[in-house]
């Protein structure tokens, strides 16, 4: 029996722990392979990033003449940081040289001439600072740096760019973005794949006509995977790890959790823990009051910075109540004005804490609605999970 976790959550997921995505592999790899820009856009842990991985891997594989950068702006605050960013990742995807680094440096930023500072490992700590005042008359040159070193490289960029919605958070935000889809557009050898945790965000920069990056390329909606997919993944799983779990017990961890990418596996994770050599029902309840456990603190953060008309608007929505703006559902919740009710459903929806479906409105994190209903009805956590085995 192997010893090795036979799940991962909380960091990107490839090779063995990737599970299904064949439709969403196969549009992404064909649009980097054609030079399509692509937007993905769904909620917070569903799986962006390791589908990003697991494109770029296959990708290296089949395309020699492709270099990728790799930028994750979640740290990033302003443009100089971006600029900087951008450049050193670029530069260092060009070659695998360190030699290649500096001249290419020195060759392709002339206008914007940055200090070049090497640690102890020059692989890893090689770093570009800029000059604010050169920067903030000449960031063409740096975002135009991909574009210009293809083309007399005779190579080709992709370029993947994770929480670009921090962009839009820069005191020029604007006006970045503005310049970003003025240069980009117009490149034909590096491609771009931007996509971002905060779902609001990223479809107001990309699904608002006004906004500059409308339509920039193919908008991916990620999707959930489906139940029948996790339970073979799950199944699978189990069997690589000298363990067993029949189909029924294993469909209960996607159906409980929604079908939740990041919840699915950290379940499963947590049951395949407690099972011996096989589960059974009693270890996925106990594995889910342990996740659930594990998030307190998180869930409780989350209710306390609430206004209490915001948590009583969750209130109904936990309750399953459809005509929220209904005077007999702000009577009973105490959820304010009808107008009150309208703001608080879009700064919830912008909290990334509901979302709005054809039939109502649902909570978006399944661990935390479990948590919500045990917290304020006084649920216990298998007479919640049968509603929602009823519902799915």
């Amino acid at each position: 029996m192997s010893s090795s976790s036979a799940f991962k959550y909380g960091t990107i997921v490839s090779s063995r722990y990737f599970t299904n995505r064949e439709s969403e592999s196969k549009h992404l790899n064909t649009n980097f392979r054609n030079g399509i820009h692509t937007i993905i856009i769904s909620p917070r842990r569903w799986g962006k990033s390791s589908l990003v991985e697991k494109v770029l891997g296959d990708l290296g594989k089949q395309e020699k003449n492709v270099k990728i950068v790799r930028l994750d702006l979640f740290s990033v605050k302003n443009e100089l940081e971006f600029l900087e960013k951008f450049a050193k990742e670029v530069i260092k995807a060009s070659s695998p040289k360190l030699d290649h680094w500096i001249a290419y440096t020195k060759e392709f930023l002339q206008s914007v001439v940055p200090s070049i500072n090497l640690g102890v490992d020059p692989n890893n700590d090689f770093k570009l600072s800029f000059h604010l005042p050169d920067i903030e008359k000449k960031p063409d040159e740096i975002l135009n740096l991909p574009e210009v070193i293809a083309q007399k490289k005779n190579i080709r960029f992709v370029i993947c760019i994770d929480e670009f919605q921090n962009i839009a958070e820069f005191d020029n935000g604007a006006h970045m973005e503005k310049k970003l889809r003025a240069l980009w557009q117009h490149h034909k050898k590096a491609t771009y794949c931007l996509y971002g945790s905060k779902r609001h965000m990223m479809n107001e920069i990309f699904n608002n006509p006004s906004k500059p990056f409308y339509r920039f390329g193919d908008l991916i909606p990620l999707g959930k995977i489906k139940t029948e997919d996790w339970v073979k993944y799950i199944i699978e799983r189990y069997k690589a790890t000298g363990k067993h779990i029949s189909p029924d017990i294993a469909a209960l961890i996607p159906r409980w959790m929604s079908n939740h990418s990041w919840y699915v596996q950290q379940l499963a994770n947590f049951t395949w823990q407690l099972s011996p050599e096989r589960s059974e029902y009693h270890h996925v309840l106990t594995a889910l009051e342990d996740v659930i456990n594990s998030n307190v603190p998180f869930f409780q953060k989350i209710a306390e910075e609430l206004s209490p008309t915001q948590l009583n608007l969750l209130k109904a929505i936990a309750a399953g109540e459809k005509s929220l703006n209904s005077k007999e559902t702000m009577s009973q919740y105490s959820v304010g004005t009808s107008a009150m009710v309208t703001k608080n459903k879009k700064l919830l929806i912008e909290k990334d804490l509901i979302d709005q479906t054809p039939d109502g409105f649902e909570f978006l994190d399944p661990a935390f609605r479990l948590w919500f209903l045990k917290q304020y009805f006084n649920r216990d956590y298998e007479s919640v999970i049968s509603l929602t085995s009823e519902s799915s």
